[in-house]
């Protein structure tokens, strides 16, 4: 029993002991670092992280005695040579590994991380996707590019530009960072138009490739991505191309700014081949810390201990360094063990040669890792604390300019202010949304020296004009022809476009290509599926805005409103119930009855006096004025004119009937005549309805509206070249191997009509379209042709042009607007009107100065010499109106008498 007792003692002794040992701190601990040493961010990084380390050492605030040993690997830019070194500086038992600065080789140490369960703290690889579920062991100390495309797709947005070129490496951070640009861009409308990788390890010739073959797309707005190089080959393509005019736009992403501040200050004239190129560089706030390492940094290069200049990258990886530092010693401060073990996953793949038994699991590699991701300092680049998906929350990135050999901050840009000309530090406190309208930059300086905003896109040049197709018609040549002598494209849809391209304010250089045999006219469906298959930049012509053509093609704003109509044989029609009103014109009507009004009145008032059938109760008065004036018409009148002015009158206006009721007769005569010969056709339903055969004018969206849209069997579709074959299949008819109708496009229809009267368009137009001139898809010369057709539109233009093609014998349209060519006119008869209104105004001028010269007379008889001089002016008038309404001859046995007085009184 003592003796058990004493063996229990022993072992609880050297448990408390083993515990005891394993909670002391260890006296190194050891940190792996892969990277490139002879690179733009290795030169740098190196000596940023062994300065780190040095500081770190120094400092018995942290690590408590504990010695950091970081060990050092050279990946060389080589995925495989980065993956074996991964391999033998873990086998070194490290309890984190810094890098690499290439996301190639992030993703392929990444895998090695989650199964070793090492933490990998990358203060370099900004591809997006390393920040997956897939790597939960990869932690970033960089902003990823998913907020650097953002930026640049925010100075895409802000200057307008819809359409940009990505040039990128081939490889995972390449691929992956033009992948997040895309999604950028998308949601500002704006979109990649094309991809031009280079490979990883380019040379001046790559580049060179890849440059001419952009030179011939319509972009020039050109996003840059590739790994900073200290040479700068890429602009000496640039260069070596004249790819430097005013046209271009040179967008870097942070490679560009890395480099040029890895470059010795006294190296300057690098700068004079980057004028209007424009970049975006990580934004580290300015404090104390920072300028203090910067202060530290140059005097190293003054003695020439350091061979670059200090990046952005170089301060991320002095940063990384002390957040791994920090991370351990917090884990230490836990209970944490720096022990590793044998893992499962290798058992029975051990090798001597590969000495995979020394690959071990480090045990607290996810307490670790939890707790770097719940860093938060500040450190030489701001605050480091990181998101949920283990990304940097970065303090967003300066926009630069390159003028005048001088870098320049034109702005910066933020994920929560956009772009801004103030510091994200100074806004980030402000509640605001990004908008367009708060969106600011500086004046940039752009390639050629311009601060005038690049237009971003070239639609043709000299050395590639414009390929602009347009259709070769063998029928309606008035619409779009070629000249066979002078080999001159012409025509109505050819002048219009010369017009509205004299509105864009830019040179489109072209050429016209036809389209068809100039036999038949061409399919124009296979048109403007060759503008979509980049055979041709456009299309010019008679081209319908269909659905199926707007899903492949961007047309131009209509430049006629068109539709499908039919035009028939005008035979067997019904007649209207208010047919007998055609004749005259509303204004004919109108000013008839008005005639008839006038002509009682004046009747009325000529034969008053003299003419007893005018006389009596007021109501008897005003029934005979009208019965007489109206029963003129049909020369039924009983009354009888009397006075001569009365009966000058009459006969004026009796002609006048005669030749209005003559007019009348005739026209409803040649109006029955022709509705006697209208089209059994009363619409498109009952030409659906029926079984008789359709035609339909080649090339034309026609016969696929009739086959597809209203279900016509393609037997009963009869296909139609020129006017004539319209003209000699509507008069065979159905039965007869010709056609009951033809279906086309109002302005076809309207200049076959122009001399056929015998044919007539039937109903309405049954579908709404218009003609417009077809660009391939997001062309932008699509939108300023639109804004030149609307201008045309506004000045006149557009008419003059229609009007000198299809005017010469009066403009279609015109002519279809009078539906009634038998209808009468006031034109016709104002002459006739205005003699009957001069002798009618005539006679009632001659009877108003008879009786007011019989009124004077009478008033100077028979005035009162006791009545005061002042009569009140009603009074006069009551006066003379009763004088009028006395009859003629009482008036002159009045006169009569005062005249045997007055001879008496004499004698």
């Amino acid at each position: 029993m003592k003796f058990l007792e004493a063996v229990s003692l022993f072992v609880f002794i050297l448990v408390l002991q083993n515990r005891h040992g394993n909670c002391q701190r260890p006296n190194v601990v050891n940190v792996g670092a892969i990277f490139s040493f002879d690179s733009v961010m290795g030169r740098a990084a190196k000596t940023a992280m062994e300065l780190a380390v040095s500081d770190i050492n120094g400092d018995p605030s942290i690590l408590n005695g504990t010695k950091l040993n970081l060990v050092m690997a050279d990946s060389d830019c080589s995925v495989f040579k980065g993956s074996i070194e991964a391999l033998q500086v873990i086998e070194k038992q490290v309890v984190a590994l810094i890098g690499p600065q290439s996301s190639a080789i992030a993703h392929m140490i990444s895998f090695i991380a989650n199964g070793l369960q090492v933490p990998l703290i990358s203060y370099a690889a900004t591809d997006p996707t390393l920040s997956s579920l897939q790597f939960p062991f990869f932690l970033r100390t960089t902003q990823s590019d998913w907020y650097q495309m953002a930026a640049v797709a925010d100075i895409v947005s802000f200057y307008e530009w819809k359409e940009v070129i990505a040039i990128f490496l081939d490889d995972d951070y390449g691929r992956n960072g033009i992948a997040a640009l895309t999604d950028a861009l998308a949601k500002k409308m704006s979109k990649i138009s094309y991809k031009l990788p280079l490979p990883i390890n380019y040379n001046l010739s790559d580049v060179i490739y890849v440059l001419n073959q952009s030179k011939s797309l319509g972009p020039r707005v050109f996003v840059v991505h590739i790994n900073p190089d200290s040479q700068l080959r890429f602009f000496d393509a640039v260069e070596k191309l004249k790819m430097t005019g005013s046209d271009y736009v040179w967008l870097m992403t942070d490679w560009f700014s890395t480099t040029l501040d890895s470059f010795s200050p006294k190296n300057e004239s690098y700068l004079s081949t980057l004028e209007g190129v424009v970049g975006l560089r990580p934004y580290i706030p300015q404090t104390i810390q920072k300028r203090t390492f910067l202060s530290r940094w140059r005097k190293l290069q003054r003695n020439e201990l350091v061979n670059s200049g200090l990046t952005a990258y170089g301060l991320y990886a002095y940063d990384t360094v002390w957040v791994v530092a920090r991370s351990i010693d917090n884990l230490l401060q836990q209970g944490g063990n720096v022990s590793f073990s044998l893992s499962s996953m290798l058992n029975g793949t051990t090798s001597d040669k590969l000495q995979l038994g020394k690959l071990k699991v480090f045990d607290s590699g996810e307490l670790l890792m939890n707790i770097l991701s719940q860093t938060n300092f500040t450190g030489l680049t701001g605050k480091i604390h990181f998101t949920p998906d283990r990304n940097l929350i970065g303090s967003g990135y300066e926009v630069i300019n390159i003028v005048q050999q001088e870098i320049h901050t034109v702005g910066y840009w933020s994920n929560f202010s956009g772009l801004s000309i103030s510091p994200p530090k100074a806004v980030k406190n402000k509640e605001m949304a990004v908008t367009m309208i708060n969106q600011n930059l500086k004046i940039v300086t752009w390639p050629g020296g311009k601060s005038e905003k690049p237009r971003g896109w070239v639609i043709a040049n000299d050395e590639r004009p414009l390929r602009i197709g347009f259709p070769r018609r063998a029928s309606f040549p008035e619409f779009v022809t070629l000249n066979n002598d002078s080999h001159q494209v012409l025509g109505y849809c050819i002048d219009l476009f010369y017009e509205a391209r004299k509105l864009v304010p830019y040179d489109v250089p072209f050429r016209f290509q036809p389209f068809g045999t100039g036999l038949a006219n061409p399919n124009y469906d296979e048109l403007v599926t060759m503008v979509a298959d980049d055979v041709f930049d456009a299309a010019v012509g008679d081209i319908a805005i269909v659905t199926n053509r707007t899903r492949i093609v961007d047309f131009t704003q209509p430049y006629v409103s068109t539709g499908l109509v039919i035009v028939a044989p005008i035979d067997n029609a019904e007649s209207s119930a208010w047919v007998f009103l055609k004749p005259f014109t509303p204004e004919m009507w109108g000013v008839t009855a008005l005639s008839f009004l006038i002509i009682a009145v004046v009747i009325w008032i000529l034969e008053h006096r003299v003419n007893d059938d005018f006389r009596g109760p007021p109501k008897r008065q005003i029934i005979t004025m009208f019965l007489f004036s109206f029963s003129t018409l049909f020369k039924t009148n009983q009354e009888n004119t009397v006075s001569t002015l009365g009966r000058m009158v009459m006969v004026v206006w009796l002609f006048l009937l005669l030749v209005i009721t003559s007019s009348y007769t005739a026209s409803l005569t040649s109006i029955l005549t022709v509705q006697q010969l209208s089209s059994p056709i009363t619409g498109i339903e009952s030409l659906i309805t029926s079984s008789s055969f359709i035609g339909y004018q080649v090339g034309s969206f026609a016969y696929s509206y009739l086959r597809d849209n209203l279900n016509i069997s393609p037997s009963r579709l009869i296909s139609l070249r020129s006017p004539e074959e319209f003209e000699s299949a509507l008069r065979r008819g159905s039965g007869n191997g010709g056609v009951m109708a033809i279906v086309d496009e109002l302005p076809y229809v309207e200049l076959f009509l122009q001399n056929r009267t015998d044919f007539g368009i039937i109903g309405r137009p049954f579908t709404k379209s218009g003609w417009g001139f077809a660009f391939k898809k997001d062309s932008p010369l699509a939108t300023d042709m639109s804004t030149a057709i609307l201008k045309l539109a506004e000045n006149g233009k557009l008419q003059e042009i229609h009007e000198k093609w299809f005017c010469q014998l009066g403009c279609p349209a015109d002519r279809r607007r009078d539906s009634e060519p038998n209808q009468l006119h006031l034109s016709s008869f104002w002459a006739l009107y205005l003699l009957s209104g001069a002798v009618t105004l005539l006679a009632l001028l001659v009877y108003l100065f008879r009786i007011i010269r019989q009124y004077m007379r009478y008033k100077r008889k028979h005035a009162d010499p006791s009545s005061p001089s002042n009569t009140r002016c009603s009074q006069a008038i009551y006066s003379f109106f009763d004088f009028i309404d006395e009859k003629e001859e009482a008036i002159k046995r009045i006169f009569a008498h005062d005249t045997c007085q007055a001879q008496t009184n004499g004698s």
